[in-house]
Parts: structure tokens; C-alpha cells; sequence
């Protein structure tokens, strides 16, 4: 890793340290990580992605390792416990929708084969690749993005913006 060029937002905490060296930009195929990452940007809406990876391990705990077919079934009182837990974002809104996303992912799983399958259509199976000079450069959404964001929120599913 000596030689890796890391981006600017990375430098001020080892935890995005490692996200970025290890996580960001790296392509996924496995539902539930995605699912994961759904929920974790969901979260993080309003607030910035440190908070969110210094809660990650509680977010893990606390969700059932982001297992949808168990979030799925959440109840009223799986809420309340989640709303009192301070190692995750306890807004109402983001924990409910993290519920209806679950239920979303069970449907797309069983229209598309997979989580996976549904979100890499967007891009044509394979990752888009930039080579941007400046980090002003980077645009925070695109239109495969839009597309994306579009079609969750179609289908019902929360907190899924395009920048998400």
C-alpha cells in the first residue's frame, strides 16, 4: 500500500484510512454487503461517513449482520430496541426505512436472482471507471445513479437518493 495514491477526504482518521484502502471504489457481488452499504448511506444521510464507520460494528450487531430476510420481519418492539441503541443512528425514519429496504431486497431477489444482480444492471455488469485529476472534479451523482435512485423509490424503497 505504500504506493497507493490515496484521496484527500481519507487522511484525517485511520478508520477512513482503511475504508478508502481496503472498501471504497471496490467492486461488490454480494448481497448482503450491499445491502449493508444500503443501509449504512442511508444512515449517513445529513451526517458525514466517519460517524457511520466509528457505529459500523454496533449497525452490524444490531441488524443482524445486515441479514434482510431477518430485518424484514422486524416488529415494533425490534424498533424500539434499535431507536434506544446509541452505537447506531437512531433516527425513526432511517431505521424504518431500513426495514421497508429489507423487504425491497427480499422482491428484487426473487424478481432479479439476486440484490446483486439488480444493482450491477445499472452499470452493465461492470464498473464504470473515471480518471479524474482533481477531487473537484468528481461529480456526486450521475445518471446511472438517477436511474438507480429512480427505480428503488418506484419500488418503495427509502433514503435512496441518487448521491446514496
Amino acid at each position: 500500500m505504500k504506493n497507493m495514491k490515496r484521496c484527500g477526504w481519507a487522511d484525517s482518521d485511520p478508520l477512513l484510512r482503511k475504508y478508502h484502502d481496503t472498501e471504497w471504489g471496490v467492486p461488490v457481488h454480494d448481497d448482503r454487503k450491499l445491502f449493508e452499504f444500503l443501509i449504512l448511506e442511508g444512515a449517513q444521510a445529513g451526517l458525514n461517513w466517519l460517524i457511520i464507520l466509528k457505529k459500523r460494528k454496533s449497525f452490524r450487531t444490531a441488524f443482524d449482520r445486515f441479514d434482510p430476510t431477518k430485518i424484514a420481519e422486524y416488529s415494533r418492539a425490534d424498533t424500539r430496541r434499535l431507536l434506544s441503541n446509541p452505537g447506531i443512528i437512531r433516527n425513526r425514519l432511517k431505521v424504518a426505512a431500513a426495514v421497508t429496504n429489507a423487504r425491497g431486497v427480499l422482491s428484487l431477489q426473487r424478481e432479479f436472482g439476486g440484490f446483486d444482480d439488480y444493482i450491477w444492471q445499472f452499470v452493465g455488469g461492470k464498473p464504470i471507471k473515471h480518471r479524474y485529476r482533481f477531487m473537484s472534479s468528481i461529480p456526486n451523482k450521475s445518471k446511472e445513479s438517477d436511474a438507480m435512485s429512480e427505480d428503488l423509490t418506484r419500488r418503495g424503497f427509502k433514503f435512496v437518493g441518487s448521491t446514496i
